[in-house]
């Protein structure tokens, strides 16, 4: 007796949807891919810029502590709730020193001068562009009388108040609003989404 096996019919190798769906697959694992990398860079600029503030700050507060007898041509920032003056992108200049002899007052304007130029990026130079400081980068720094320390007698003790440094740029990723104010302006930022800012206090101690 001759047994008749039955052959399934079995298809072989893959249908054009399986490879259409495979090839989906990998075409969103690529964009994903892509836009992790995008934000990697951001992520990297952000730090970048973040470092650069952060040497720009410190600068400030080392100017200030070395130039005790103009220390106050150092606080130019008045206008605490928009943050002018300010030094940096789109400047006015400021106001010359003049609060003590011609020599110390030269030397305050050089240092405000030097700082103002770090801001615009004068420390690096590529294809004749400044390209060593941030985008958008402003300096302020203002200075608290209501916090000054008193003396004894309740008398409040000048120049002993709280100094606020801080440097503004622009971030390439909208975040939150920055609660310190300097140099806000949307026209340069696009909105206060997009203004970083590092800011210190400190007290410069009062020497007798």
């Amino acid at each position: 007796m001759t047994r008749h096996r039955a052959i399934s019919a079995r298809p072989s190798g893959f249908s054009m949807i399986e490879v259409l769906v495979s090839l989906l697959i990998i075409v969103l694992g690529l964009l994903g891919l892509a836009g992790l990398q995008v934000r990697m860079q951001q992520s990297e600029f952000e730090s970048y810029q973040r470092a650069q503030a952060l040497v720009l700050l410190q600068d400030m507060e080392e100017r200030i502590g070395l130039h005790r007898t103009t220390v106050s041509c150092f606080s130019f920032t008045t206008d605490t709730v928009n943050g002018a003056p300010f030094l940096g992108v789109g400047s006015a200049g400021l106001t010359p020193c003049a609060v003590s002899t011609a020599n110390d007052n030269a030397m305050a304007d050089s240092m405000l001068g030097e700082w103002d130029s770090a801001l615009l990026g004068a420390a690096e130079t590529k294809g004749g562009a400044s390209v060593g400081a941030m985008v958008g980068a402003r300096g302020c720094v203002s200075y608290d009388a209501a916090t000054e320390l008193l003396d004894p007698t309740g008398a409040a003790i000048p120049g002993t108040g709280v100094y606020t440094v801080a440097v503004s740029w622009k971030g390439t990723i909208d975040t939150f609003a920055p609660a310190v104010n300097c140099g806000n302006d949307n026209a340069l930022y696009g909105a206060e989404t997009r203004r970083r800012v590092v800011s210190t206090t400190f007290r410069i101690a009062k020497l007798d």
